[in-house]
């Protein structure tokens, strides 16, 4: 088991995700409106799934993206693969959401709501 962990990692150091353009990802986020389902902080909504944590590769990514299913696809005439990369590095740079243990008020509010003993 562990030798699959050290393929796997070596896997990955000898592949690693392609270098982005946040900022063009974030222009690109923008243009294509993203925001309108994903929300701006990539949280997501009732018309669009949270994007942050994203567990994809930039392989993944760009699949889906190119046939996703829910949402209009997005083709290479539309988005080239290097503007993926630069859209994939956008989002991976939004900040992740806090652990409910770190979130003061819904600390109080959970340990109110337990019964007493």
């Amino acid at each position: 088991m562990m030798g699959v962990f050290v393929a796997l990692a070596m896997a990955l150091q000898a592949n690693p995700a392609p270098a982005g353009n946040a900022e063009n990802g974030r222009e690109l986020y923008l243009k294509y409106s993203c925001y309108s389902c994903h929300l701006y902080n990539g949280q997501g909504s009732s018309n669009g799934p949270r994007l942050i944590p994203l567990p994809m590769t930039i392989t993944r990514f760009t699949a889906f993206i190119r046939n996703p299913g829910r949402m209009p696809p997005y083709t290479e005439r539309v988005l080239t693969d290097a503007q993926l990369v630069d859209l994939f590095a956008y989002i991976k740079s939004l900040p992740q959401s806090p652990s409910p243990k770190d979130i003061p008020l819904l600390t109080r509010i959970i340990n109110e709501s337990k019964p007493a003993r």
